[in-house]
């Protein structure tokens, strides 16, 4: 692998169809189209998942590679996302990516998509040197790991229950401000005072996140008030939703910055869906300060799920001789993401 060859990337692990061209590490084109037929179910159905990924999946590719100004035979190297994830999704752009690769005859790059999102701090990032500390935060996954390097990951904390993505969109459901939630509670909380109310902040031991307790206080805390006041929730929306965004944020940098004192790791970073939110970021950036840390953003473009972090990876490990065998299925069992 050098940095002259052409990587196309295929993401594909939940309802986010991607596809992204590298030259070496630049990002050539990275390209999303998103399925907002979601919505009115309040959460993903994965059976419609699968089903768009068909119909997005080839659009999607050529205006990736209209966009690289590459045709698909220039292509060096071909890489998809391996799991973990949704498994219908899965399957069309994994076996899509494996039927271009053999096609074209150009080798094959299986990734996992923790690990896309673990080396996503080091796109458009110079300054960012191993090993680091981040914190993946998405609608699926809550974890803090040191990146050792492009291909060495230390996994030392998560959720015991549901991620903080979760925790955002089901608390805003509840407020009524529908799916997907984290963007809708950011936007709300802006005009609210986070200090209103009051809501239990998880602070486990041994780097360990917990938000289910947390979404079901914010359940009764609505049921009771609403119950003396119909309009409760309507008249106090912004401090309702920045009280219980700041609750989220404070338990995840809590472990945060713990687990940087332990390990003293002065790179520090954010990761996932959820590093988008700005509450988080905002805080993130304080505190790193307070405690002279190096802290390091994604890209908003690359925060959610995007294929350029997983053509990232496939160039690291292309680099290494590592490929995958076109006979491997998209999430075996025994694939853990690592």
């Amino acid at each position: 692998m050098t940095d002259t060859e052409y990587i196309l990337a295929i993401e594909s692990s939940c309802d986010d169809t991607a596809v992204a061209v590298l030259r070496g590490k630049n990002v050539l084109s990275s390209v999303i189209s998103s399925q907002l037929i979601h919505k009115k179910y309040e959460g993903i159905i994965p059976e419609i998942a699968s089903r768009k990924h068909q119909e997005n999946i080839l659009p999607v590719l050529k205006e990736a590679l209209k966009q690289a100004n590459i045709s698909l035979n220039e292509i060096d190297i071909i890489a998809a996302t391996q799991g973990p994830g949704l498994l219908g999704s899965l399957l069309v752009g994994f076996t899509f990516a494996k039927g271009l690769s053999i096609a074209l005859k150009k080798p094959f790059v299986g990734v996992s998509h923790l690990q896309g999102h673990l080396l996503s701090p080091m796109l458009e990032n110079e300054n960012l040197n191993y090993p680091y500390l981040v914190l993946l935060v998405s609608g699926g996954h809550t974890l803090l790991s040191i990146v050792h390097s492009p291909t060495k990951y230390e996994h030392i904390g998560g959720t015991l229950d549901d991620a903080a993505g979760e925790a955002f969109d089901k608390g805003a459901v509840m407020l009524n401000l529908g799916y997907p939630g984290g963007p809708a509670i950011d936007k709300i909380a802006k005009t609210g005072n986070e200090n209103k109310y009051k809501f239990p902040v998880t602070k486990l031991k041994d780097f360990k996140f917990s938000f289910s307790g947390l979404k079901t206080s914010l359940l009764y805390f609505l049921q009771k008030n609403v119950a003396e006041n119909p309009g409760f929730i309507e008249e106090n929306l912004p401090d309702i939703a920045a009280s219980y965004q700041k609750t989220i944020v404070e338990q995840l940098l809590f472990q945060l910055w713990k687990a940087q004192e332990k390990y003293d790791i002065k790179n520090v970073a954010l990761a996932g869906g959820v590093s988008a939110n700005s509450y988080l970021r905002k805080r993130f950036l304080l505190e790193a300060e307070e405690r002279k840390a190096n802290p390091f953003l994604v890209p908003l473009k690359y925060c959610t799920d995007n294929a350029a972090m997983i053509g990232l990876v496939a160039y690291e490990k292309a680099k290494q001789g590592i490929f995958t065998d076109l006979t491997e299925n998209p999430y075996p069992r025994e694939f853990i993401g690592f």
